[in-house]
């Protein structure tokens, strides 16, 4: 999960809601779990806080922290290493550090679908779910 995937599924007039929205429900219908990285974690109660308040950032919190269905990958030294890597190896791409910090991880636990509306991910390989139109 990155954070731009986070921000559709909380935000009902986010333009992809309801494809995101879909997608995550049906992953977790087949028996999935939702990774997600604490650098994610931190941009998306930063951007919700921004977006939708406080409360709302709180309420996202709360599902988060107590679901056995997300799981939390923490960023170690040697996954900011491998993140700097991307990050400045990449010259002619515009990537965020937290996305680099998200490619890291997902190459590291052969994660090959990430559930975001950021095309940064596609690019970097990954398939992007929804698939945008």
């Amino acid at each position: 999960m990155d954070s731009s995937g986070w921000l559709a599924v909380a935000d009902e007039r986010d333009a992809a809601h309801e494809a995101v929205r879909t997608a995550r429900d049906r992953w977790l219908a087949e028996g999935g779990v939702l990774v997600t990285t604490d650098y994610v974690v931190d941009e998306t109660l930063t951007l919700l806080r921004a977006r939708l308040g406080l409360r709302e950032a709180h309420i996202w919190w709360s599902h988060v922290e107590g679901s056995f269905r997300v799981r939390i990958e923490w960023m170690t030294p040697p996954r900011v290493e491998r993140a700097r890597t991307w990050f400045f190896g990449w010259k002619d791409q515009a990537y965020s550090f937290t996305d680099c910090t998200s490619f890291a991880v997902m190459r590291e636990l052969k994660l090959t679908h990430v559930l975001t509306t950021d095309d940064h991910f596609r690019q970097a390989g990954f398939t992007v779910v929804p698939d945008p139109v």
